[in-house]
């Protein structure tokens, strides 16, 4: 697998369930060690560095982190634990934390979540939470896995239409978003890699990637791909994956 992650690019990384992704995702981060081959991520190559520091620097928001975050903990401590990258945070964040805090909740359009326990919040704002949490270490690197499971399709389109805003800021980290869904692909994201079975089917420009034929061999049936308005919409056997 050979992929190249440049500055100014947003990726999106596309497959079926079992292409790949999160094998992917275990070793840009560190938790997978590969078989063969070399893996780089910002000029450090892993096995001759800490990859522990490094990781401090890939920020990553995941189902599997919402899952395991305690319900009654108040969205401003949640965020403040990103720091420490700690869950459910023992005692009370320090000033200097808690202002930082707010900073990035009302970055990610939060502030009004600031003392709403974790129990009580949407999938969406849920998913506000974890971002500003892991933006708390200053990633330069930003993964959203599957950012949308669990939402309906209006929380999943406000959520996609403040990651577009949100993306497009100075100073916004370089975002790779994860998903089985090409309806999820907003405007932001310029590149895509495609996967298959653990093999990039390709990876490139989202405008000369995205087509019926690449995808038929991502999902290995034949779809057709359409595009209206800057997004995208995926058809099989007369169903589609609709744009909201």
């Amino acid at each position: 697998m050979d992929w190249c992650l440049e500055p100014g690019q947003h990726w999106a990384i596309l497959g079926a369930n079992g292409s790949g992704k999160t094998s992917l995702l275990s070793a840009l981060t560190g938790y997978l060690t590969p078989t063969s081959g070399q893996v780089e991520v910002l000029g450090r190559r892993f096995g001759a560095s800490d990859w522990r520091d490094l990781r401090c620097q890939v920020g990553l928001v995941s189902s599997s982190l919402r899952q395991r975050m305690a319900e009654e903990e108040p969205a401003l401590f949640s965020v403040a634990s990103g720091r420490y990258a700690m869950i459910d945070f023992w005692g009370v964040p320090s000033e200097e934390d808690q202002r930082e805090a707010r900073k990035l909740l009302a970055e990610v359009e939060g502030a009004h979540l600031e003392e709403r326990p974790w129990a009580v919040l949407s999938q969406g704002e849920r998913q506000r939470v974890l971002i500003a949490r892991a933006l708390m270490a200053k990633p330069r690197i930003l993964i959203l896995d599957e950012p949308c499971a669990g939402l309906d399709p209006v929380a999943r389109e406000r959520f996609l239409q403040f990651v577009e805003r949100w993306g497009n800021q100075p100073g916004a980290p370089t975002l790779i978003l994860v998903t089985h869904h090409i309806e999820e692909i907003c405007p932001l994201f310029s590149h895509a890699l495609l996967l298959r079975q653990g093999k990039v089917i390709g990876n490139g420009p989202i405008r000369s990637l995205l087509n019926s034929k690449n995808l038929t061999s991502v999902f290995g049936q034949h779809v057709q791909v359409r595009r209206a308005a800057r997004r995208y919409q995926l058809t099989v056997n007369g169903t589609s994956e609709h744009i909201i």
